[in-house]
């Protein structure tokens, strides 16, 4: 039932850009594991062996430190529409942040989202899917707008402390490298 591939397909490349809800799942050596669902339009494919994720804010910032720690991430896609199939995305990453040069040169392939915090670069070493056929089939209503008019509310300078309480440490105390630091 499951194969495997170095690099994308045109087929499974036209799934991924059809799915409204992906998972990331990041870990260090030790510690906690973490594994998010993620939304919004903000997945881009570069090619077969690349792809670009933007962060938001949320709650905490367990994959920015794992990868900033240990670089290995997985990226799930299910369909919950039409045939049924997994697709995970294995490889390495990097986290780059509004003050990264790499980020300039990024965030434009993105819509602007209130709350953006991080660019995630990977590089896709392994394609696995699988049959997926006990995923249950569920209809698309919309994305939710909440996080995003949460992070307008806020506003820049507000996103900011709220980074400073709540995105600095990892579940582990580790790090996160969300705020620039000062020479």
């Amino acid at each position: 039932m499951g194969k495997r591939a170095s690099k994308l397909t045109s087929r499974q490349i036209s799934f991924i850009e059809q799915q409204q809800l992906f998972f990331v799942a990041t870990a260090m050596k030790d510690g906690c594991i973490n594994l998010s669902p993620k939304g919004l339009d903000s997945f881009k494919i570069m090619n077969e062996n690349r792809v670009l994720w933007l962060n938001l804010t949320g709650s905490g910032n367990e994959t920015g430190t794992h990868l900033a720690n240990d670089g290995r991430m997985t990226i799930m896609f299910c369909a919950f529409e039409g045939p049924p199939m997994i697709l995970r995305l294995y490889g390495t990453a990097e986290v780059y942040h509004d003050y990264d040069v790499f980020w300039e040169e990024h965030i434009s392939l993105f819509p602007e989202i209130a709350g953006s915090r991080q660019l995630i670069d990977m590089k896709v070493e392994l394609v696995q899917t699988s049959c997926g056929m006990g995923v249950p089939l569920m209809v698309y209503k919309e994305q939710r707008t909440s996080l995003v008019q949460w992070a307008e509310d806020k506003g820049p300078d507000g996103l900011r402390e709220y980074w400073e309480e709540k995105n600095t440490l990892s579940l582990d105390g580790k790090e996160t490298g969300i705020l620039k630091k000062q020479p």
